[in-house]
This record gives C-alpha cells, sequence and structure tokens, in this order.
C-alpha cells in the first residue's frame, strides 16, 4: 500500500519514523516550506522534512493546498491512503484523493478536544486521562470516524511538554497500527455522534495566543498551577513583575489563607517566590523575567532583589 505522509513538527516526524521502520512504503512526504527562525532569522527546514531528506524520501512543500501543480503532482504519487500527523488543514480535493481516504492523528481522545491545542487544554481542565485517536478526515476539523484510540493517565503533574513526549510516541504507534489495519481490512470506524454520551459536555481545544497566558490570580491555586503546567514550555504562562513580563515554566500549588491580596507576592529572595491566589500560593520554581535566560528560581533570587 502506497502512503502519503504529510506533517511538520518533531511529533508527526516521530509517526513517519514509524511507519519506515514498519516498513510501509512512503511514496511522497508533504511538510511545510522552509522559514525563518530564531533571532537569526535562518532558514529553518521542519522536523519532518529533515528526516525525509536523512531517509531518501521525496519530498513536497506546497504553500498552497489547492495549486493545480502541486494537486498534479500529489495525484502522480498514486497514493492509497494519506496519513496526516499535526499538518494544517487539507481542501477536499487533497483529503478525498486516495482510493482508501486519509487519517489522522489527534492528541485527544475525540469527540473531545477537537481543535489546535488539545495537549494545552487537557492539563489547563486539570483532566485526569488523555490520549490520542486516528481517525478519517471529513468536511469538519476533527470530527471524522474514529478508527483507535490509546488512552493515557495524567498524573495531575506533568507539563504540556512532556504530555507532548508521551502522546507523541503513543501516537506514532498508533499510526502503525491503524495503517496495518487499514491495509488489511480488518478495521470498524465509528461516528463521533455515537461517542457522546447526552449528559457530557464536549469540550474544545482552539489555539492559544499570547493574550491568552497572562495568569489570572483571582482564582483558586489548583485552575493556576493547571495553567502553568498546560502552557510550558509553549506558550508560556506569564505576569508582571517589577513592571517586566515575568514567565513561569514550574511551579508548585500550596492551598492556604494566603493573608495578601491574589497577585501579591512573598519572598526570602533566597530561595522561594510565592504568588497569592483566591485560597493558597503558587510558589514559582523554573521562570524568566524579560531580557533574562530561563533559571531555577534561586538562581533568580540571587540576581534580582525584590
Amino acid at each position: 500500500m502506497k502512503i502519503v505522509f504529510m506533517g511538520t513538527p518533531p511529533f508527526a516526524a516521530a509517526s513517519l519514523d514509524e511507519l519506515i521502520k514498519a516498513g510501509s512504503e512512503i511514496a511522497g512526504v508533504i511538510t511545510a516550506p522552509d522559514k525563518p527562525a530564531g533571532r537569526g532569522q535562518k532558514i529553518t527546514e521542519s522536523a519532518v522534512k529533515q528526516y525525509a531528506v536523512a531517509n531518501g524520501l521525496r519530498i513536497l512543500q506546497p504553500t498552497n493546498l489547492k495549486d493545480p501543480e502541486f494537486l498534479a503532482e500529489l495525484r502522480s504519487l498514486q497514493a492509497d491512503l494519506q496519513v496526516v500527523v499535526a499538518f494544517r488543514m487539507l481542501p477536499e480535493e487533497v483529503w478525498n484523493m486516495p482510493d482508501k481516504g486519509t487519517i489522522n492523528l489527534h492528541a485527544s481522545l475525540l469527540p473531545q478536544y477537537r481543535g489546535a491545542a488539545p495537549l494545552n487544554w487537557v492539563l489547563i481542565n486539570g483532566e485526569k486521562e488523555s490520549g490520542v485517536t486516528t481517525f478519517f478526515l471529513k468536511h469538519d476539523i476533527d470530527t471524522g470516524d474514529i478508527l483507535f484510540t490509546e488512552k493515557v493517565t495524567l498524573t495531575g503533574h506533568e507539563t504540556a511538554g512532556e504530555l507532548h513526549d508521551r502522546l507523541m510516541n503513543k501516537g506514532a504507534g498508533l499510526v502503525v497500527k491503524t495503517v496495518k489495519a487499514i491495509e488489511s481490512g480488518r478495521y470498524n470506524q465509528s461516528p463521533q455522534t455515537t461517542q457522546i454520551p447526552e449528559d457530557v459536555e464536549l469540550k474544545t481545544a482552539p489555539k492559544i495566543f499570547k493574550e491568552d497566558c497572562n495568569i489570572n490570580w483571582n482564582q483558586p491555586a489548583e485552575n493556576i498551577y493547571n495553567f502553568i503546567r498546560g502552557l510550558s514550555p509553549l506558550p508560556t504562562a506569564f505576569t508582571q513583575l517589577n513592571g517586566k513580563t515575568f514567565k513561569i515554566y514550574r511551579a508548585d500549588c500550596q492551598l492556604a489563607q494566603p493573608g495578601i491580596q491574589p497577585g501579591g507576592f512573598l519572598t526570602d529572595n533566597k530561595t522561594y517566590l510565592k504568588f497569592a491566589a483566591q485560597d493558597g500560593f503558587i510558589s514559582v520554581t523554573d521562570v524568566q523575567l524579560e531580557g533574562k535566560k530561563r533559571m531555577a528560581i534561586e538562581e533568580f533570587l540571587r540576581g534580582v532583589k525584590l
């Protein structure tokens, strides 16, 4: 079975690697165009492109997925199946092209947390479990028929970065399992409408912008704790300290009567800095002040007096 793989970041490259190791025939790889990144704005290739180059795979990098030349080239690959992992939204003429359809890997237990940022929102909302889902693409985003799911239990302490790595590896295995099932014809597909109990609220995972990351200290401490870990390491929760943006990557939650206004802080200027919440404190442990590098709180306090 000939496969066209579509993806961009390391999360997708892991799935491509597993497909190669499993012996799948990759007819072509579609990934994002090279673009400038970092302070020096050096032209950078996506993780998927780097992997494809290293493994001698054919690469297409369209800027417009509806461009007739791209569509003709994609059609010439004669894929039986397309596999999409962490790529952009596809027009119907692309996802409807192969005989066996196009499957997508999503980093949540669909139909919960449809959208661009499931890894973040599942932690922000304090969920007890997450996972990965493979499904067939259709018109509306993340709504196609479900093929397979794999669950993971959440500890209540992991960051989005740590969950990313767990689901990246779990998802890569699920992609291979799904492809093998389609190849053999031994699979069932379930409409997502049948997966939604009447008394369960569907939660979404919209894209998170910088302005969404400002911490509201007038909340329960546990909510703020989940907010911080759900945005770490990116796009990163922040507050204001000494008139500058203060990013918080890790923190501990302490329930107590704060005795000071939410957003106020206590410190010994040596080992701890904790901000008051509605019903306790957020003790920050891994931080970055605007214009400085990321560092542990003890190192930060050695250079700044509050």
